[in-house]
């Protein structure tokens, strides 16, 4: 395996691979003297021999059958290069190399790395982080079909990842989800890939006498210290203290006291419409809710004049209106001659005249404000509350404030640069900003800390979201907190003193990279890998597999085939009229095969046989889904 990167990110996937997949990997990083956050790549370089050292105890310690133990050690090499050219790839062993992850931060540097590393070697399997991701899926589809021509072995680019392919992934995307989701409670933690919606929740423990709803399935047990203020928040060697992923119904019925993380919801239905908007009359862009009623009133008040003139003279509906209209602009003759009732209502119609006025100029002028401000920021409204307050508008911040507002939650951005990437999308989204640095006094007002709901401090530089919650929590101890740390032992260790300080208010740090090098190095193994879900410091990966070559799943129930702690089969693709039984429906028997297609059925019965052409979407831990992959890789290698 190649990995080449300019940041953290390189470093964790370089020891996702090495320790857990125990795979030789050749690292490039720029020279010392270019490499960005020197203490924390750092840490990451010392992260991975830890890691790798901790991985090899717990085989050594291992006492089942499922162990990897025995294996050789994943190694490798580090090499320095400024950037990732022909030379610097072919040192780095591509035309030799299963897979190669592109993990630069800038985007044209890992297209242009990518076209050269597809040239060296066509059947590379290649692992590219992208921010844009239309462009992802152009440069999907152009390296897939250069493969094709080049090797004239053009494979299947289903659900199942394998052999020759290039996946595009974000870490933005891939952390944002969780970001978003811990920010709410009650809210579903979420993954998302092409169309497929995956939800997982957080259920505290059942009251004693109720009978927990387990859902779809039970993916996880939370830790018993989650209300333990010196709790670890699953980390490892917590023993049955920490989370456990994907338990058995043994396992979930002896758990007392314990929350649950259930899959609750895996179908899309689309972004719903913004509550705040439904309802709202076409004129309601221009003119405020306040103007509106305005001039509501005084329309009352002109058709009451007019059906008063209409009974006191007699006249005509239409008639006593234009008189009427007449007296309120002060263009008719005064009634001298007229009776009591007559000149009582001119001088009514005058009165709501001079009200009239000033309410019409000021809905020119608020019509003509709301075009000239289309295009700026707005300004948090006066009586807001309940709502999200999200620093940085940076690659993360964006990717949050896009689900936020997709699951219709009130935000309002605090920014420093009026350039930032996200600025378009708030105004696009017309979200409120907070033009400011966070760390000056009154930034944190303007965005009304001290009524939202949460904080989400997303900016890139460490201190400054440590700064913003410290001083949020000083203006509100309740406050619920997540904090986008780039190093994952800083924020374990800001996790657990926040909580100290504060055990009844909700804290969460969490490390992009952390979320997010799972979901590339499952990628580089040659897996279709469709998320990640976090349960509390532990990842549970969602991936879609073939059957065939599996000794773990072919030839097996889909009940014989999970295993407690390491995978669990969720789906399987059938095609359009086929049961999970295998067996078509009488009206699909017509239909040809190239006119079916695809679909999931998450409700498989435990005693389905799983058979070699099925493909089934799985929930592993990252260890499984590496005994998984490990496997199937020794037998391709021993044939």
């Amino acid at each position: 395996m190649v990995v080449c990167g300019d940041d953290g990110l390189a470093h964790r996937l370089a020891a996702e691979l090495r320790g857990v997949y125990r795979e030789q990997v050749t690292l490039v990083v720029p020279p010392s003297g270019r490499r960005v956050r020197q203490p924390v790549v750092g840490r990451a370089r010392a992260a991975s021999a830890a890691l790798l050292g901790m991985v090899n105890a717990a085989v050594n310690r291992s006492a089942n059958g499922d162990s990897v133990g025995g294996e050789p050690e994943g190694a490798g090499r580090e090499l320095e290069a400024a950037e990732p050219t022909e030379e610097v790839l072919a040192e780095a062993g591509v035309d030799r190399a299963a897979a190669l992850a592109l993990v630069y931060d800038d985007d044209e540097t890992n297209i242009r790395a990518a076209l050269t590393a597809r040239r060296l070697n066509p059947r590379l399997r290649l692992v590219l982080r992208l921010y844009n991701r239309r462009l992802g899926r152009h440069i999907e589809e152009l390296l897939d079909q250069s493969a094709a021509l080049a090797t004239g072995d053009p494979r299947d680019t289903g659900l199942d990842g394998a052999g020759t392919s290039t996946t595009v992934l974000s870490d933005a995307d891939t952390a944002a989800p969780a970001l978003a989701a811990t920010a709410l409670v009650g809210t579903s933690k979420v993954v998302e890939t092409d169309g497929l919606l995956l939800r997982a929740v957080e259920r505290q423990p059942p009251r004693p006498g109720e009978v927990a709803d387990p859902g779809l399935c039970t993916l996880a047990l939370l830790s018993a210290t989650s209300n333990d203020p010196a709790g670890a928040d699953g980390s490892e060697g917590s023993g049955d203290q920490g989370p456990q992923l994907l338990p058995d119904a043994t396992a979930v019925e002896a758990a007392t006291g314990r929350g649950t993380v259930a899959l609750e919801q895996v179908s899309y239905a689309g972004p719903p419409l913004p509550a705040g908007r439904a309802g709202v009359p076409p004129f309601g862009e221009l003119f405020s809710r306040r103007l509106r009623w305005s001039l509501t009133g005084l329309g009352a008040c002109v058709v009451a004049l007019a059906v008063a003139l209409m009974v006191v003279t007699g006249d005509h509906p239409l008639h006593a209106t234009y008189v009427t209209l007449l007296d309120l602009f002060a263009i008719n003759e005064p009634a001298h001659k007229a009776d009591a009732g007559r000149q009582v209502l001119q001088l009514l119609s005058g009165f709501v005249g001079l009200l009239l006025l000033p309410v019409l100029l000021a809905a020119v002028l608020e019509a003509l404000g709301t075009f000239r401000n289309a295009s700026a920021v707005r300004k948090p409204p006066r009586g807001l509350g309940g709502h999200v307050v999200l620093l940085g508008l940076g690659k993360i911040g964006t990717r949050v404030l896009t689900r936020l507002r997709e699951m219709d939650i009130p935000v309002v951005c605090v920014e420093a640069d009026p350039e930032a990437r996200g600025m378009a999308t708030a105004r696009r989204l017309r979200v409120p900003v907070v033009l400011g640095d966070v760390t000056q006094e009154g930034v944190l007002e303007a965005a009304k800390i001290h009524r939202a709901h949460s904080l989400l401090a997303l900016t890139s530089v460490d201190t400054t979201n440590l700064e913003a919650v410290l001083y949020a929590r000083s203006v509100r101890s309740r406050l619920r907190v997540v904090l986008r740390l780039y190093d994952d032992d800083f924020a374990t260790a800001v996790y657990r003193t926040l909580r100290a300080a504060h055990p009844g208010a909700l804290t969460r740090s969490r490390s992009v990279t952390h979320l997010s090098a799972p979901a590339f190095a499952g990628a580089m193994m040659g897996r279709q890998i469709l998320g990640a879900i976090p349960v509390e410091r532990r990842v549970l990966l969602f991936a879609a597999v073939r059957v065939a070559g599996h000794p773990q799943l072919e030839g097996k129930t889909v009940g014989e085939a999970f295993r407690a702690g390491a995978w669990r089969v969720l789906a399987l693709e059938v095609a359009d009229g086929e049961a999970p039984d295998g067996e078509r429906s009488a009206d699909a028997g017509a239909a040809g095969e190239a006119a079916r297609e695809s679909r999931l059925v998450w409700e498989v019965p435990d005693t389905y046989v799983l058979r070699s052409e099925d493909r089934v979407v799985l929930a592993a831990t990252r260890r499984g889904l590496a005994e998984l992959l490990g496997r199937r890789a020794r037998q391709g290698a021993g044939s």
